[in-house]
Formats: structure tokens, C-alpha cells, sequence
């Protein structure tokens, strides 16, 4: 059934297209060789607008920099990012807690040089600073 209406629908496109011209109408009667399909239209093509739209909010060195820190001691959310852009160079790195307790730390850069790189670094898991019992026997 679906193949039926992809058929129907590319012959649909086809025929708004103009590459199949609509059937002639001829009077109730006329020979079997007078209903055949009419030859296409020929449609005219509009010209091109001769001046183009200038854009008056495009700026060709763009430039930003952000940047956010969250330590949530009640859910133990630990995370931040920085960034900054200067005309097509990217800058910046983000870091973050792990579920298992290492950071993971990414600096990244871009440009239509290279492209972009990103390092990734883990620290390991903070030690738990506590009193131990040794027992010594």
C-alpha cells in the first residue's frame, strides 16, 4: 500500500512539475486518437532581483565571551565551562564530576586552520580525608 502512494505522490510532483502535460478536452464522441495528452506548457522563468538584500545585523568579526561555575553542595553537582570567540577562533574548556568521582576536564579551540581539537584530562577521585582506627593486635 505505501509503495501505491509514494507512486502516486512522485506522479502527482511530476505532473505540478510540467513534465507531463494535462489531457486535452475534446467534445463527448471524439475518437480514441484525439484523447491524447496535451504537450507541456512552457513556463516563464522569473529574472533574478538585480540587488541583493544586504544584511545589516551580520558582523564579520565576531566576538564573545562567557562563562558559569556550579558547586551545588546539597547534590554534589560540580561543573563549569569557559568560552570566547574572536572572529572564526574558538576558545574554551568545560569540566565536570563524574559519577565515579574523577573530574573530567576538556580545553578545546577551533579555527578554519585546524578545525577543532579538544584534550581531555581526568584527575582521580578525591581521597576522603577521615580519622582511621588501626587495630593493632
Amino acid at each position: 500500500m505505501a509503495y501505491k502512494f509514494v507512486v502516486l505522490a512522485a506522479l502527482v510532483a511530476v505532473a505540478k512539475a510540467g513534465i507531463i502535460g494535462a489531457p486535452a478536452v475534446y467534445a463527448p464522441g471524439a475518437p480514441l486518437a484525439a484523447r491524447a495528452y496535451a504537450a507541456p506548457v512552457a513556463r516563464a522563468v522569473a529574472a533574478p532581483v538585480a540587488a541583493a538584500a544586504i544584511d545589516t545585523d551580520y558582523d564579520p568579526n565576531p566576538q564573545y565571551s562567557y562563562s558559569y561555575d556550579i558547586q551545588d553542595g546539597l547534590t554534589g553537582d560540580s561543573k563549569g565551562q569557559q568560552e570566547s570567540r574572536s572572529g572564526d577562533v574558538v576558545q574554551g574548556s568545560y569540566s565536570l564530576v563524574e559519577p565515579d568521582g574523577t573530574r573530567r576536564t576538556v580545553e578545546y579551540a577551533a579555527d578554519p586552520v585546524n578545525g577543532f581539537n579538544a584534550v581531555v584530562h581526568r584527575e582521580p577521585a578525591a581521597v576522603a580525608l577521615g580519622h582511621s582506627k588501626a587495630i593493632i593486635g
